[in-house]
């Protein structure tokens, strides 16, 4: 099977992952000036003039090939104007997440646009193969953010043994070593974001990028409190006043069925929208978002730094 930077056409098999409210053009730019891809969020623009303008500067820079993250389920209001312009514009491959993917395939797949798809278990990898994904994104229990239960090294070996699509392994990266790892386990790639957090040309506050450097694995922990769903973040002091469960009433609404729907979109709004006021302020409400690999963060650095030190050994 080829590996990632062969299916890609790029230099080493690399996507940096697209991050909530982090992911820029600036280092989407640097990241395939280094040989790498990379990948952002549609959500990180509030607009479609401005997911636009942020492909085309994009493609202005490079020719090589990136992608964007779309949030297909129904949380996600601005689905359908997104994929128009995903669309319409070409980006090289789409990233799907939270939902069937079915629509994207269909409609990519009729342009030459590639689609890997967020999985967590076999289950779902299984099901995406059957609709005819390109890849999987196997997002196992190191990742940051939303994460999945097994741990790498199982949820690669299931998804070896029971699916021919390549899989790309996410969560717990920092090193050449790891990929290396990864790859001997069955993996044909990798995706890696905790550890570009702490680059130069991220625009978020200087706070959060020097947690990155303070806090450790051991502060890493696990919260429902701001999308509905486990979500690794830092265990700061603030996190630690408002607890990491949904409260009661959070729980009723959620899990109401004539209300589910509605209720998970406002506890997403609710809890995006206070990740967002502390990736840009520095204030004592700190939500910061982060996996284990925190661990190897040790100063903070131009992206295109961070990624020679990854790919090194490769």
């Amino acid at each position: 099977m080829q590996t990632l930077d062969q299916i890609l056409g790029i230099q080493y098999p690399v996507i940096v992952a697209p991050m909530f409210l982090i992911s820029n053009t600036k280092m989407i730019k640097e990241a395939l000036d280094a040989g790498v891809t990379a990948a952002f969020p549609a959500l990180n623009y509030r607009t479609d003039k401005e997911l636009r303008e942020a492909i085309t500067e994009i493609k202005a820079h490079s020719q090589k090939p990136f992608g964007v993250n779309l949030i297909v389920n129904k949380s996600n209001p601005k689905y359908r104007a997104q994929l128009k312009t995903l669309l319409e514009l070409k980006v090289d491959f789409i990233i799907t997440s939270l939902g069937n993917p079915k629509e994207v395939i269909e409609q990519a797949h009729k342009i030459g646009i590639k689609v890997f798809c967020d999985v967590v278990d076999l289950k779902y990898a299984k099901k995406v193969e059957s609709l005819g994904a390109d890849g999987i994104i196997a997002v196992n229990n190191r990742a940051g953010g939303h994460l999945g239960a097994l741990d790498p090294k199982e949820l690669i070996s299931q998804l070896k043994e029971n699916c021919a699509l390549p899989i790309i392994s996410a969560g717990g990266i920092a090193s050449g070593e790891q990929i290396h790892e990864v790859m001997e386990w069955g993996a044909v790639g990798v995706q890696v974001g905790t550890i570009f957090i702490a680059c130069e040309e991220a625009e978020i506050s200087q706070e959060y990028k020097q947690a990155m450097v303070d806090y450790g694995e051991k502060d890493i922990i696990l919260s429902t409190k701001l999308s509905g769903s486990a979500l690794t973040v830092i265990n700061t002091p603030y996190v630690q006043q408002i607890g990491t469960k949904k409260n009661f009433l959070e729980w009723l609404l959620k899990n109401n069925k004539r209300l589910k729907k509605y209720v998970k979109m406002l506890i997403m709004y609710l809890g995006t929208k206070r990740i967002e006021k502390a990736a840009f302020s520095a204030t004592y409400k700190n939500v910061w978002v982060a996996g284990p690999s925190i661990e190897q963060v040790y100063s903070i650095r131009p992206i295109k730094e961070i990624i020679r030190d990854l790919v090194k050994d490769l």
